[in-house]
């Protein structure tokens, strides 16, 4: 059975993870996927920057400063996560991917014909839920495999 787990370092991604090390012990699961997305500190800046921005030379190393410091805090919280996993006997594939989160993670998922997904719940509800969706909701709807969403 092949696992995908979504990484984002929330309190409910602490506890997908745990749930999935639970259930990786109870079916005999050996390796797991360890799955963050980000997205782009670039895109982000030019697009908060306004129409008819254009970056200086110093913008554009204060911004190549900032993606590669971020980029280290993303390998790290990843890497924190695998040794949970190798604790308990399960190797770990870590996938570190830049885009959108939900479109990401689904076609991670059904490339890799993952048969679970596990992520955590933002906890989102009523009115903020219809307005805003989120990255959970979205995998349910574009993931080919089953999604065990832990709240």
């Amino acid at each position: 059975m092949k696992m995908l787990v979504c990484i984002d370092g929330s309190e409910q991604s602490q506890k997908a993870m745990n749930k999935a090390i639970e259930l990786a012990k109870a079916y005999g699961i050996n390796k797991v996927s360890l799955i963050h997305v980000y997205e782009s500190t670039q895109r982000n800046y030019w697009l908060a920057s306004g129409e008819g921005y254009y970056p200086s030379q110093e913008d554009i190393e204060r911004l190549q400063r900032m993606q590669t410091e971020i980029l280290d805090q993303h390998k790290k919280m990843m890497d924190e996560a695998a040794v949970a996993f190798e604790k308990n006997g399960i190797d770990v594939e870590v996938i570190l991917e830049e885009g959108h989160p939900s479109h990401t993670i689904a076609k991670v998922a059904n490339d890799g014909n993952y048969d679970v997904v596990v992520l955590g719940n933002r906890g989102l509800g009523g009115l903020k839920k219809l307005f805003l969706g989120s990255v959970s909701n979205a995998v349910i709807q574009e993931v080919k495999a089953s999604v065990l969403v832990v709240k």
